[in-house]
């Protein structure tokens, strides 16, 4: 009896780790996106990128994993709240992929960690969402936050040697993307002790480049820019045109999610400017996010090209995004973590085990390595492009940085005296006070002693027009009194000689 005992316990043993270590599951998926194809995030052109990536799972990676993918829309706002709660009354996922927005996130992300559900989202980028101890807890960032690439800014800083920024973003009432954008940029270079000024401008306000000028001759170093490409150019004409792109400053735009734009004519508006403004562009720096090509990547990019078309939407905007590559790597990711937790004895509703595994973890993705902190953020790779062909205009990237082991690539294209600050031109700053005319300034002294000068002409040149004027008027008086007289007297003497003939 105990032989037979003992050889049941040997073979159970054997058979543990296969029967462990397969994976069956029904994974129910809660996405939550926008509908609307105004955002590069939409619904329409990210599913796809999350179909290619269920499909490849079931038939590649785990047979015996199953996803049950609803897609409900976020509009970016109070619906996406809304859709998790109508969805979780009938039952409750076991993963949400999104929300993008950030105050759409927030929601979502304090409900989801209440209930013990792994978020993962190629969005909520904000600063705020690193602090995960209590209401974002569950939440995992499958693309670079914006505070990591504000830390490939302290990277810059310290390797040129730079010590002020002057910080100019476009801001709005809504989703406030720049806000957020140059929020991770001044975290990371205020921490480090550089110095930092900022400026908004209003989207709904025209700009004021004169003023904008001002700041930037106030900075003395490195401009750093978020905001819409009309109104970049705007700044890099004025800057141009006051001699600011010669090697003064270095300028800098954020452009995240659609580098693409940058070597196809960003410059161009086909108007009488476009001239000066590739000028001014040939001192723009453009930071990005750094694109990786593989064999695999190219596959996914023509299948989500065609996914995308066929829906409708159109070959302009079948351009293969950080968010689609992202929202692929967020289910490849918790099926990673999900056959760890499972191998270890926990089960599918363990939330915090599966975002935990999630942690410190480095897996290929479809465009490349990703590498994901202990904090459960992306760690960000990053690119610097310039303009390296000042006849055509276009932009290639010149150096990479590498946010896992915070270093440096050159590319042969980077110059270094692109970077190293020159001799600035003097402002058109306004004459010193003159202390012998009580603290008025030179031109001001100047314009009473004039006004002086000719109000003495103009008193001078009066006085002696009345004086010449009466002489006149007096001369005048008496010639006429003297022909008075004398018609008097003809008069009288006519009268006399009627008065003799009667």
């Amino acid at each position: 009896m105990s032989y037979l005992l003992s050889c049941c316990i040997y073979v159970w043993l054997i058979l543990l780790p296969v029967r462990t270590s397969a994976l069956n599951e029904e994974i129910e998926v809660l996405v939550l996106l926008p509908k609307n194809n105004s955002y590069i995030f939409s619904m329409p052109r990210v599913r796809p990128a999350i179909e290619y990536a269920r499909m490849r799972l079931s038939a590649d990676l785990y047979p015996g994993l199953n996803f049950t993918v609803h897609y409900d829309n976020s509009d970016c706002g109070n619906e996406a709240l809304f859709s998790l709660v109508s969805r979780s009354c009938m039952k409750k996922p076991d993963l949400i992929l999104g929300p993008v927005c950030e105050y759409a996130a927030a929601q979502v992300v304090r409900m989801a960690s209440h209930w013990n559900i792994p978020v993962i989202s190629a969005g909520a980028l904000a600063t705020g969402f690193s602090h995960k101890e209590k209401e974002y807890s569950h939440l995992t960032r499958i693309a670079p936050s914006y505070l990591k690439m504000g830390e490939t800014f302290s990277a810059l800083f310290e390797h040129f040697g730079w010590n002020k920024v002057l910080l100019i973003f476009e801001d709005d009432s809504e989703e406030r993307n720049c806000y957020f954008t140059i929020e991770g940029v001044h975290s990371s270079l205020h921490v480090e002790g550089y110095k930092v000024d900022s400026v908004v401008i209003h989207k709904d306000h025209r700009v004021e480049t004169d003023e904008i000028i001002k700041d930037i001759y106030k900075t003395e170093a490195v401009v750093v820019m978020c905001a819409g490409g009309d109104t970049v150019r705007d700044i890099m004409l004025a800057a141009h045109r006051r001699r600011l792109t010669s090697g003064g400053y270095i300028f800098f735009n954020i452009e995240l999610f659609n580098s693409s734009s940058y070597g196809d004519g960003s410059w161009r508006r086909g108007d009488k400017y476009d001239a000066e403004a590739k000028l001014a562009y040939s001192a723009l720096n453009v930071v990005t996010l750094m694109r990786t090509a593989k064999a695999e990547f190219e596959t996914f990019t023509t299948e989500v090209k065609k996914s995308i078309q066929r829906a409708g939407i159109g070959p302009d905007s079948a351009n293969v995004n950080m968010f689609m590559e992202g929202f692929h790597d967020a289910l490849l990711l918790y099926a990673l973590a999900l056959h760890e937790v499972v191998k270890n004895g926990f089960s599918k509703k363990d939330g915090v085990q599966i975002t935990q595994s999630m942690r410190n973890r480095t897996f290929e993705g479809i465009a490349g390595q990703v590498s994901i902190d202990e904090n459960g953020d992306r760690n960000g790779d990053f690119s610097v492009m310039a303009m390296t062909d000042t006849q055509s205009g276009t932009y290639e990237a010149v150096f990479n940085y590498f946010g896992v082991n915070q270093s440096f690539q050159e590319i042969p294209g980077f110059n270094t005296d692109r970077f190293t600050l020159r001799e600035r031109p003097r402002p058109p700053s306004p004459e010193q006070p003159d202390q012998s005319s009580g603290g008025l300034g030179v031109s001001a002294v100047t314009g009473i002693i004039v006004g002086a000068l000719l109000g003495t002409a103009l008193l001078m040149a009066f006085y002696f027009f009345r004086k010449n004027y009466r002489i006149t008027i007096e001369r005048r008086t008496q010639r006429e009194e003297c022909d008075i007289g004398k018609h008097r007297q003809l008069r009288e003497d006519s009268i006399r000689s009627n008065f003799s003939a009667a």
